[in-house]
């Protein structure tokens, strides 16, 4: 296998403030990752560097085989699958579901006076009856839910094939319903061996579908741990990754956090 992201070193700072701090990671292509961190920890500034948005200050970062700074962004970014609060505000939500899906084909937001073939409505049936929601594509995408919106997302993420997909808090802002339906189909992706490289951020373990593999754990832009998932995602490193004492539970290959209570003494 060969890495689909490699950074080295890498620090990002704005001003005087250091938003990540020397963080070295490797992901392979057959690897699923989530990354956990509190507000702040520099989970989105991260995925901005993966993403080839953001260049950093100091390192080296490499991004399908190319290193950024020395390569053309514009061909980079085709080649990554992405869905973020930030792009979904882009979305015209009188724009139809199958279009803001096949319109990815093209790399923008909302159709135009693009032309389409057959094969690109086909995959984007496809993809939409992947991720469960082809009977909406005749829908227009404001009248969904969070849920169905989120749903669309990762179809038009998945639309150019890519190389590397990147989840940026997906199941932000749903409800519980709509977070259980998002992680079943986010589990299923991650199952299949013919999906691309993935990296889910999220501030919560209940977030983390079954079937990723390696979790990295991020605190003030400084990596506290990174590898398989049952190595890193433990009671002692989440505790030092969100500052507070934590009791973990796991079942059925599902997390669970809350705050370890204080210990009253008679």
């Amino acid at each position: 296998m060969s890495a689909v992201i490699e950074l080295a070193g890498v620090t990002v700072r704005r001003g005087q403030a250091v938003l990540l701090d020397d963080v070295s990671w490797e992901v392979e292509e057959d690897e699923r990752w989530v990354v956990l961190g509190p507000n702040g920890a520099g989970k989105t500034t991260l995925l901005q560097v993966v993403g080839a948005q953001l260049h950093p200050t100091e390192g080296v970062a490499g991004i399908l085989g190319e290193v950024l700074g020395t390569t053309d962004v514009f061909d980079l970014r085709p080649r990554i699958g992405l869905t973020s609060a930030a792009l979904a505000d882009r979305i015209p939500r009188h724009e139809l579901v199958r279009d803001v899906v096949v319109s990815a084909s093209y790399g923008v937001v909302g159709r135009w006076r693009e032309e389409y073939d057959d094969l690109d409505h086909e995959r984007s049936r496809e993809l939409l009856t992947e991720v469960g929601v082809q009977h909406l594509s005749e829908r227009t995408f404001g009248t969904l839910s969070e849920g169905e919106r989120k749903r669309v997302q990762i179809a038009r993420a998945l639309m150019t094939d890519p190389e590397l997909l990147l989840l940026d808090e997906p199941a932000a802002g749903l409800d519980l319903g709509g977070r259980e339906d998002l992680v079943a189909t986010l589990s299923v992706l991650a199952l299949d061996p013919d999906s691309p490289a993935t990296v889910l951020v999220s501030h919560h373990v209940e977030e983390i579908p079954p079937g990723f593999t390696h979790a990295l754990l991020l605190r003030r832009g400084s990596v506290v741990e990174a590898g398989p998932v049952d190595e890193v995602v433990t009671e002692a490193a989440l505790s030092e990754t969100f500052g507070m004492p934590l009791l973990l539970t796991r079942h059925d290959d599902r997390f669970a956090a809350r705050r370890r209570p204080a210990r009253h003494h008679l």
